[in-house]
């Protein structure tokens, strides 16, 4: 077939070669299509179908013992005005904004310690981010043997650093919120990860200047480091909040929400209205009201970021 202008319809014949990039382009989208089928299904099934049958049954009475039955919004109506409820919310609120904090600015801390060039980091490092691969599980009965009253390892220390005996820490309602959120400090290995890897990207020519300039370490940190690591914040940040709202093993094994509901999750409360409770259309709409709030709380972020993020190249988000 050749090339050029046809005499009798004046239309251009197709090459060959596009003939066949043409053929070989649709060859390569069927594989493409095959490989990927087995992940398109799984998040059908697994995904897809889930949150969709969880909006229709946010809005049923539903049991599972018997068919769900269309009830409308009565159940958001009944959990607005459930002191039960706001409850959760006011616990899961005070936990997720204090474990933010302390997963940040403590990971930021370990993470520039980490950061210094001597003999054995690379060991102090990985002992760092171990317990985030521990079982949950696992962890939480650990940290219940350290906050037995009297003989536990945390009132011990207590008592031999300080002379003070520690609180009945997961039996008392005024201490058993603060005992969870000593325990995230135990899994601030990844937002370290994440700030290792930041710091080690930032150029030092960048401090090099600043110490030529006589910056201070605060000047520094102010100037250059946070800045710099905005990306990894931000990145910190969303990943923390959601985790934060998500916690469900650590109150379900240690105190099960109490006592006098002091560590009473939002996601326990989804847990008992779903399994113990058999409310599945109460759980259904408490679960999409998290969604809902989680999803709005990321826009935001990711909104206001183009204030405070900065990526290289004199470019914000």
């Amino acid at each position: 077939m050749r090339v050029g202008m046809s005499v009798e319809t004046g239309v251009r014949p197709v090459s060959r070669k596009r003939v066949r990039a043409g053929l070989q382009r649709r060859l390569e989208a069927r594989w493409f299509l095959l490989f990927i089928s087995p992940w398109l299904v799984g998040f059908a099934v697994l995904t897809v179908y889930p949150m969709i049958a969880s909006a229709y049954y946010s809005l049923t009475n539903y049991s599972v013992l018997s068919p769900p039955t269309f009830i409308g919004f009565q159940n958001y109506t009944f959990l607005f005005h459930s002191p039960l409820f706001w409850t959760s919310v006011r616990v899961t609120v005070i936990y997720a904004i204090a474990t933010v904090v302390i997963q940040l600015v403590l990971g930021l801390l370990v993470a520039m310690l980490l950061n210094l060039r001597i003999p054995g980091m690379k060991v102090l490092r990985t002992l760092y981010y171990i317990p985030n691969v521990l079982p949950m599980a696992a962890t939480s009965m650990l940290w219940m043997f350290l906050f037995v009253p009297r003989t536990g390892v945390l009132d011990a220390a207590l008592h031999q650093l300080f002379g003070i005996n520690g609180p009945q820490w997961l039996s008392d309602p005024r201490w058993a919120l603060s005992g969870l959120i000593i325990m995230s400090v135990w899994s601030i290995g990844s937002s370290m990860l994440i700030f290792l890897a930041g710091l080690q990207s930032i150029p030092d020519e960048l401090y090099e200047a600043a110490d030529i300039d006589g910056a201070r370490l605060f000047t520094k940190l102010r100037h250059i480091t946070l800045p710099m690591l905005s990306p990894q914040i931000l990145l910190n940040l969303i990943l923390g909040l959601i985790g934060a709202f998500q916690t469900f093993v650590q109150a379900y094994m240690m105190t099960d929400g109490g006592p006098d509901y002091a560590t009473y999750l939002y996601s326990l409360s989804i847990y008992q209205n779903a399994f113990q409770s058999f409310h599945m259309g109460m759980a259904s709409a408490e679960a999409w009201i998290m969604f809902l709030v989680i999803l709005a709380l990321t826009a935001a972020i990711f909104k206001t970021s183009a204030r405070w993020v900065y990526y290289g190249g004199g470019t914000e988000s």
